[in-house]
Parts: C-alpha cells; structure tokens; sequence
C-alpha cells in the first residue's frame, strides 16, 4: 500500500482527495492544523488505511522537525499533495501585512518548503509523485485576490521547474488548477451572482469529486508520464 500525504484534509478538496485515494487503495496521510468529524469518520470507516497528524503547513521554522517525525512513523512516502491554503479577500492597498504574509506562508512557502524536505526521501528511491494544488486565479486574476493569485501563481512556475530537477529521478511534478466548485464557497453566493459564475461554465459547475478524479490520475499509473503540467478543472469557464 503506497503511502500519501496529503496536507489540508479538514473539509472541501482535501477531505475529497482522501476519500478519492483511500477508495483507490493508498494509505492517506492527512496532514491538517485540526482534526474535523467529517475526516475523523473516514478515519472510523478505513482505520488501516486513513489517519491523521497535526500538521501547520505555514510554521516554516518548525517544518524541518515536523517532516523528519512524519517520515520516522510513515516513510517510504510515495505521494505528496500540496492542497491546503488560504485566500483571504482584500484589495491591495489597504490589505495588512500580517494577511499577505500568511496567505504567501500557506500557499506558497510553505508547500514549497515541505517539498524539500518530503522529496529527500522519494529522491532516494528514484520513486514519487508529487501534485500541487492551484487554481485558475493564477492565470485569470479576480478583483480582491492579487495576493492568493500571486501565490498560486508561483506555484506553478515551481511546479514547472521542480519537475525538470525531479525528473532525472523518475518524479513527477503537477499542479491541478480547480476552478469554482459546488462547495460551500458557491453556497454563499445569492442570485444573479452564482448564475453569472455557472453560466462561465459550459459544462457546469465542476464538483470536488471531480478535482479529486485529476489528482488520482496524476498519482496513479496513467500518470507516470505527465510531469510540469497544469490540469485545470473548471468546466470549462476558462475556455
């Protein structure tokens, strides 16, 4: 049973991924700052194949430790996915400091940083596949978000050149890039709002489940020859 990590597996994507990879036969790592029911009863229903760490993916100095006790318990490590972060809403000029640190902390350092450390030990089995979580943010920009945009951005251009680094060692390096989703991000939004966004989408809102279908290509066989790629999950709003 391959072993994969997968970081902010509280509630929405992450908790779909751990559902998405458990059902295909991995053993889930889910690496969250807290423990929620909905992850606690995948925990109950797949007690061999689920389990849980507390896990603060923006304490940077701490990460080193953090890692070395996850690889101590879990190791060898087959999967890393990078999903958890945080987009806090606000126009530039006004937006704290304090929220621009912390959404670059979360989103982008820190992934980063715990891909260093994580990679060490799939490097040394020349085996491993790693997926980031982006969004379309990052290459179609929204009023409110330069700051998440700018993380996710530079997530995927990390994505793009770890994966020529990685490569050479049989790594694979991706990024999947969901749009909106039905959520409960798309639940607050009323009326005319949310038909504007579902109407961007040929296809149709995309589900979580969805998302989570790419992850598991990029994770499972097929997707032993992808590496440096961006898959977008939108439904087709981006076309």
């Amino acid at each position: 049973m391959k072993t994969v990590f997968v970081t902010g597996v509280s509630q929405g994507l992450g908790l779909a991924i751990a559902k998405r990879l458990a059902a295909d036969g991995y053993r889930v790592v889910g690496l969250s700052r807290r423990l929620s029911a909905e992850y606690k009863t995948l925990m109950d229903h797949l007690p061999e194949a689920v389990s849980f760490e507390e896990f603060d993916v923006s304490d940077i100095a701490g990460m080193p430790d953090h890692v070395r006790k996850l690889l101590k318990t879990y190791a060898p490590v087959y999967g890393l996915v990078n999903n958890a972060g945080i987009g806090l809403d606000g126009v530039l000029a006004t937006q704290h400091q304090s929220d621009i640190d912390k959404i670059l902390k979360t989103n982008l350092t820190g992934p980063i940083t715990l891909t260093k450390y994580v990679s060490r030990s799939m490097m040394a089995r020349g085996e491993g596949r790693i997926v980031n979580i982006s969004s379309i943010i990052a290459s179609t920009g929204f009023h409110g978000l330069a700051v998440y945009a700018a993380s996710k951005a530079g997530l995927e251009g990390f994505t793009r050149s770890l994966s020529r680094e990685l490569g050479k060692m049989k790594l694979t390096v991706n990024c999947v890039a969901p749009g909106y989703m039905e959520t409960e991000m798309t639940d607050g939004l009323a009326g005319e709002k949310l038909n504007s966004v579902r109407r961007r989408a040929p296809l149709g809102l995309p589900r979580v489940e969805d998302a989570a279908g790419a992850v598991a290509y990029l994770l499972g066989p097929d997707g032993a020859a992808t590496t440096g790629t961006v898959i977008t999950v939108d439904g087709g709003s981006t076309a």
